[in-house]
């Protein structure tokens, strides 16, 4: 299996064993996407997205993988009271894994977390549908 996979199997894992302020079921797939009457549930999906590799020492090289987090739910209202806590859940996401290694993969620490977006005005605007998505990046030295 490619180390990507298992870094990306070991958040799925984390996550799953987490605790949070809503109830969440992470899964790893290629592609987070669902029809769109699937999305009256809270999807929280893992997703490898890349992978950096540079020089770490004169014998070792960091492989800095990428891993997409994808917060997806379909709203009714779209007031604060609906989409407040799901902003909430995806800020908690993206502070879960902040100075950790991945205890199903030990070898991997957290770098950083990016979230440039906080959520996909145009998923709300077309879909209906809170999109938020944070990428971790997990380093191995190797």
């Amino acid at each position: 299996m490619a180390e990507i996979l298992k870094v990306a199997d070991a958040v799925v894992s984390a996550l799953n064993g987490g605790t949070f302020s809503l109830p969440l079921q992470a899964k790893r797939e290629y592609l987070p996407r669902f029809d769109l009457p699937e999305m009256d549930q809270l999807h929280v999906t893992v997703v490898p997205r890349g992978l950096e590799i540079q020089a770490a020492s004169r014998t070792a090289a960091a492989y800095d993988y990428k891993i997409d987090v994808a917060v997806q739910k379909r709203f009714s209202t779209g007031d604060a009271a609906e989409l407040d806590p799901l902003l909430s859940l995806v800020e908690e996401i993206a502070g879960f894994f902040q100075m950790k290694r991945l205890a199903g993969f030990p070898t991997a620490a957290w770098v950083k977390t990016e979230h440039p977006a906080l959520y996909s005005q145009e998923h709300m605007e077309v879909l209906r549908q809170f999109t938020s998505v944070v990428t971790f990046t997990f380093r191995v030295v190797r």
